[in-house]
Protein backbone atom coordinates (compact mmCIF):
# COMPACT_ATOMS: atom_id res chain seq x y z
CA UNK A 1 0.00 0.00 0.00
CA UNK A 2 1.17 3.50 -0.77
CA UNK A 3 1.55 5.88 2.16
CA UNK A 4 -0.24 9.24 2.36
CA UNK A 5 2.67 11.17 0.83
CA UNK A 6 2.85 8.79 -2.13
CA UNK A 7 -0.91 9.06 -2.59
CA UNK A 8 -0.66 12.85 -2.66
CA UNK A 9 2.20 12.69 -5.16
CA UNK A 10 0.14 10.34 -7.34
CA UNK A 11 -2.89 12.65 -7.46
CA UNK A 12 -0.79 15.77 -7.98
CA UNK A 13 1.02 14.11 -10.88
CA UNK A 14 -2.21 12.78 -12.39
CA UNK A 15 -3.74 16.25 -12.22
CA UNK A 16 -0.66 17.76 -13.86
CA UNK A 17 -0.74 15.18 -16.69
CA UNK A 18 -4.41 15.86 -17.40
CA UNK A 19 -4.01 19.64 -17.27
CA UNK A 20 -0.88 19.69 -19.45
CA UNK A 21 -2.45 17.39 -22.02
CA UNK A 22 -5.65 19.44 -22.17
CA UNK A 23 -3.70 22.66 -22.70
CA UNK A 24 -1.41 21.25 -25.37
CA UNK A 25 -3.96 19.17 -27.29
CA UNK A 26 -6.30 21.94 -28.45
CA UNK A 27 -4.62 22.21 -31.86
CA UNK A 28 -4.71 18.43 -32.24
CA UNK A 29 -8.47 18.43 -31.69
CA UNK A 30 -8.94 21.13 -34.32
CA UNK A 31 -6.85 19.15 -36.81
CA UNK A 32 -8.94 16.05 -36.12
CA UNK A 33 -12.13 17.98 -36.86
CA UNK A 34 -10.69 19.50 -40.05
CA UNK A 35 -9.41 16.17 -41.37
CA UNK A 36 -12.87 14.58 -41.06
CA UNK A 37 -14.96 17.58 -42.13
CA UNK A 38 -15.71 16.30 -45.68
CA UNK A 39 -17.09 12.94 -44.54
CA UNK A 40 -20.79 12.21 -43.94
CA UNK A 41 -21.87 12.88 -40.35
CA UNK A 42 -21.95 9.21 -39.35
CA UNK A 43 -18.50 8.53 -40.83
CA UNK A 44 -17.09 11.65 -39.18
CA UNK A 45 -17.73 10.11 -35.74
CA UNK A 46 -16.19 6.81 -36.86
CA UNK A 47 -13.10 8.53 -38.29
CA UNK A 48 -12.61 10.61 -35.15
CA UNK A 49 -13.01 7.55 -32.93
CA UNK A 50 -10.61 5.21 -34.76
CA UNK A 51 -8.09 7.89 -35.69
CA UNK A 52 -7.98 9.17 -32.13
CA UNK A 53 -7.85 5.67 -30.64
CA UNK A 54 -4.81 4.78 -32.75
CA UNK A 55 -3.17 8.12 -31.89
CA UNK A 56 -3.80 7.58 -28.15
CA UNK A 57 -2.17 4.13 -28.20
CA UNK A 58 0.89 5.38 -30.09
CA UNK A 59 1.17 8.43 -27.84
CA UNK A 60 1.11 6.26 -24.71
CA UNK A 61 3.87 4.06 -26.15
CA UNK A 62 5.98 7.10 -27.11
CA UNK A 63 5.49 8.66 -23.67
CA UNK A 64 6.54 5.46 -21.88
CA UNK A 65 9.75 5.49 -23.92
CA UNK A 66 10.23 9.17 -23.05
CA UNK A 67 9.86 8.40 -19.32
CA UNK A 68 12.50 5.66 -19.64
CA UNK A 69 14.88 7.99 -21.49
CA UNK A 70 14.54 10.63 -18.77
CA UNK A 71 16.38 8.26 -16.42
CA UNK A 72 19.60 8.69 -18.43
CA UNK A 73 22.15 11.39 -17.47
CA UNK A 74 21.72 14.80 -19.12
CA UNK A 75 18.38 13.95 -20.74
CA UNK A 76 16.34 15.52 -17.94
CA UNK A 77 18.32 18.70 -18.49
CA UNK A 78 17.61 18.57 -22.22
CA UNK A 79 13.96 17.69 -21.58
CA UNK A 80 13.70 20.54 -19.08
CA UNK A 81 15.02 23.06 -21.60
CA UNK A 82 12.54 21.77 -24.19
CA UNK A 83 9.76 22.03 -21.63
CA UNK A 84 10.69 25.64 -20.88
CA UNK A 85 10.50 26.37 -24.60
CA UNK A 86 7.10 24.62 -24.85
CA UNK A 87 5.81 26.66 -21.92
CA UNK A 88 6.98 29.94 -23.45
CA UNK A 89 5.52 28.97 -26.83
CA UNK A 90 2.18 28.28 -25.16
CA UNK A 91 1.99 31.92 -24.00
CA UNK A 92 2.93 33.46 -27.37
CA UNK A 93 0.05 33.65 -29.88
CA UNK A 94 0.77 32.08 -33.24
CA UNK A 95 -0.92 32.23 -36.61
CA UNK A 96 -2.60 28.86 -36.94
CA UNK A 97 -1.92 26.73 -40.01
CA UNK A 98 -4.85 24.39 -39.50
CA UNK A 99 -6.30 25.56 -42.83
CA UNK A 100 -3.50 23.66 -44.53
CA UNK A 101 -4.90 20.35 -43.26
CA UNK A 102 -6.45 18.52 -46.18
CA UNK A 103 -10.01 17.31 -45.74
CA UNK A 104 -10.36 13.60 -46.51
CA UNK A 105 -13.16 12.14 -48.63
CA UNK A 106 -12.74 8.51 -47.50
CA UNK A 107 -12.97 7.04 -44.02
CA UNK A 108 -9.61 5.25 -44.23
CA UNK A 109 -7.86 8.35 -45.54
CA UNK A 110 -9.39 10.47 -42.78
CA UNK A 111 -8.18 8.03 -40.09
CA UNK A 112 -4.70 8.07 -41.63
CA UNK A 113 -4.66 11.88 -41.76
CA UNK A 114 -5.78 12.14 -38.13
CA UNK A 115 -3.13 9.64 -36.98
CA UNK A 116 -0.25 11.29 -38.84
CA UNK A 117 -1.26 14.84 -37.91
CA UNK A 118 -1.67 13.93 -34.24
CA UNK A 119 1.74 12.24 -34.09
CA UNK A 120 3.50 15.12 -35.84
CA UNK A 121 1.94 17.62 -33.44
CA UNK A 122 2.39 15.54 -30.27
CA UNK A 123 6.10 16.02 -29.49
CA UNK A 124 5.34 18.74 -26.96
CA UNK A 125 2.62 16.60 -25.36
CA UNK A 126 4.90 13.58 -25.05
CA UNK A 127 7.74 15.55 -23.42
CA UNK A 128 5.44 17.45 -21.05
CA UNK A 129 3.39 14.41 -19.99
CA UNK A 130 6.53 12.31 -19.44
CA UNK A 131 8.00 15.09 -17.29
CA UNK A 132 4.76 15.38 -15.28
CA UNK A 133 4.81 11.62 -14.65
CA UNK A 134 8.31 12.01 -13.20
CA UNK A 135 6.78 13.91 -10.28
CA UNK A 136 4.69 10.92 -9.19
CA UNK A 137 5.51 7.66 -7.34
CA UNK A 138 8.19 5.82 -9.40
CA UNK A 139 6.37 2.48 -9.26
CA UNK A 140 3.19 4.00 -10.72
CA UNK A 141 4.56 6.00 -13.67
CA UNK A 142 2.97 3.78 -16.33
CA UNK A 143 -0.36 3.81 -14.47
CA UNK A 144 -0.17 7.61 -14.29
CA UNK A 145 0.52 7.89 -18.01
CA UNK A 146 -2.29 5.60 -19.09
CA UNK A 147 -4.83 7.12 -16.68
CA UNK A 148 -3.84 10.70 -17.44
CA UNK A 149 -3.98 10.28 -21.20
CA UNK A 150 -7.08 8.08 -21.10
CA UNK A 151 -8.97 10.72 -19.12
CA UNK A 152 -7.80 13.85 -20.92
CA UNK A 153 -7.73 12.85 -24.60
CA UNK A 154 -11.46 11.99 -24.91
CA UNK A 155 -12.23 15.35 -23.27
CA UNK A 156 -10.06 17.05 -25.89
CA UNK A 157 -11.67 15.16 -28.77
CA UNK A 158 -15.29 15.74 -27.80
CA UNK A 159 -14.96 19.08 -26.04
CA UNK A 160 -12.35 20.88 -28.12
CA UNK A 161 -14.64 23.77 -29.08
CA UNK A 162 -15.66 24.41 -25.47
CA UNK A 163 -12.03 24.18 -24.32
CA UNK A 164 -10.81 26.66 -26.91
CA UNK A 165 -13.58 29.10 -25.98
CA UNK A 166 -12.72 28.77 -22.29
CA UNK A 167 -9.07 29.53 -22.99
CA UNK A 168 -10.04 32.55 -25.09
CA UNK A 169 -12.41 33.82 -22.41
CA UNK A 170 -10.07 33.14 -19.48
CA UNK A 171 -6.47 33.60 -20.71
CA UNK A 172 -5.24 33.04 -17.15
CA UNK A 173 -5.81 29.31 -17.77
CA UNK A 174 -3.08 29.36 -20.41
CA UNK A 175 -0.78 31.47 -18.22
CA UNK A 176 -1.18 29.05 -15.31
CA UNK A 177 -0.53 26.16 -17.68
CA UNK A 178 2.70 27.78 -18.85
CA UNK A 179 3.71 28.27 -15.22
CA UNK A 180 3.00 24.60 -14.54
CA UNK A 181 5.23 23.54 -17.44
CA UNK A 182 8.00 25.82 -16.19
CA UNK A 183 7.65 24.42 -12.67
CA UNK A 184 7.88 20.82 -13.92
CA UNK A 185 10.91 21.76 -16.07
CA UNK A 186 12.76 23.23 -13.10
CA UNK A 187 11.95 20.24 -10.92
CA UNK A 188 13.17 17.59 -13.38
CA UNK A 189 16.31 19.54 -14.30
CA UNK A 190 17.36 19.74 -10.63
CA UNK A 191 17.02 15.94 -10.34
CA UNK A 192 18.97 14.98 -13.46
CA UNK A 193 21.34 12.07 -12.62
CA UNK A 194 24.28 14.04 -14.03
CA UNK A 195 23.93 16.85 -11.44
CA UNK A 196 21.80 15.25 -8.72
CA UNK A 197 24.71 14.61 -6.33
CA UNK A 198 26.12 18.12 -6.86
CA UNK A 199 22.70 19.64 -6.13
CA UNK A 200 22.33 17.49 -3.00
CA UNK A 201 25.75 18.60 -1.67
CA UNK A 202 25.83 22.27 -2.63
CA UNK A 203 22.32 23.44 -3.56
CA UNK A 204 19.86 21.16 -1.79
CA UNK A 205 17.53 24.15 -1.32
CA UNK A 206 16.72 23.97 -5.04
CA UNK A 207 14.84 20.72 -4.37
CA UNK A 208 13.81 21.02 -0.71
CA UNK A 209 12.24 24.45 -1.08
CA UNK A 210 10.98 23.86 -4.65
CA UNK A 211 13.15 26.79 -5.76
CA UNK A 212 14.08 25.17 -9.07
CA UNK A 213 10.43 24.67 -9.95
CA UNK A 214 9.51 28.21 -8.89
CA UNK A 215 12.37 29.62 -10.98
CA UNK A 216 11.18 27.65 -14.00
CA UNK A 217 7.62 28.93 -13.57
CA UNK A 218 8.77 32.55 -13.24
CA UNK A 219 11.04 32.18 -16.28
CA UNK A 220 8.28 30.79 -18.52
CA UNK A 221 5.66 33.34 -17.49
CA UNK A 222 8.10 36.26 -17.64
CA UNK A 223 9.62 35.42 -21.02
CA UNK A 224 6.33 34.23 -22.48
CA UNK A 225 4.38 37.37 -21.56
CA UNK A 226 7.25 39.60 -22.73
CA UNK A 227 7.35 37.87 -26.12
CA UNK A 228 3.54 37.98 -26.35
CA UNK A 229 3.54 41.76 -25.77
CA UNK A 230 6.35 42.16 -28.29
CA UNK A 231 4.43 40.13 -30.89
CA UNK A 232 1.27 42.16 -30.25
CA UNK A 233 3.18 45.42 -30.67
CA UNK A 234 4.74 44.20 -33.94
CA UNK A 235 1.34 43.12 -35.29
CA UNK A 236 -0.20 46.46 -34.35
CA UNK A 237 2.65 48.34 -36.03
CA UNK A 238 2.31 46.28 -39.21
CA UNK A 239 -1.46 46.82 -39.34
CA UNK A 240 -0.97 50.55 -38.80
CA UNK A 241 1.57 50.68 -41.62
CA UNK A 242 -0.76 48.83 -43.99
CA UNK A 243 -3.63 51.23 -43.25
CA UNK A 244 -1.44 54.28 -43.90
CA UNK A 245 -0.25 52.85 -47.21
Amino acid sequence: MLNVVADLAFWKSLGAIIWVNLLLSGDNAVVIALAARSLPAKQQKTAVFWGSAAAIILRIVLTIFAVALLQLPWLKLVGGVLLLWIGVKLLVPEDGDEEDVEASDSLLQAVKTILIADLVMSLDNVIAVAAAAEQGPPQLKVVLLVLGLAISIPIVIFGSTLMLRMMERFPVIITLGGALLGYIAGEIMATDPAIKSWVAERAAWLVHFKAAGAAGAVFVVGVGLWLARRAAATTAANESGQQES
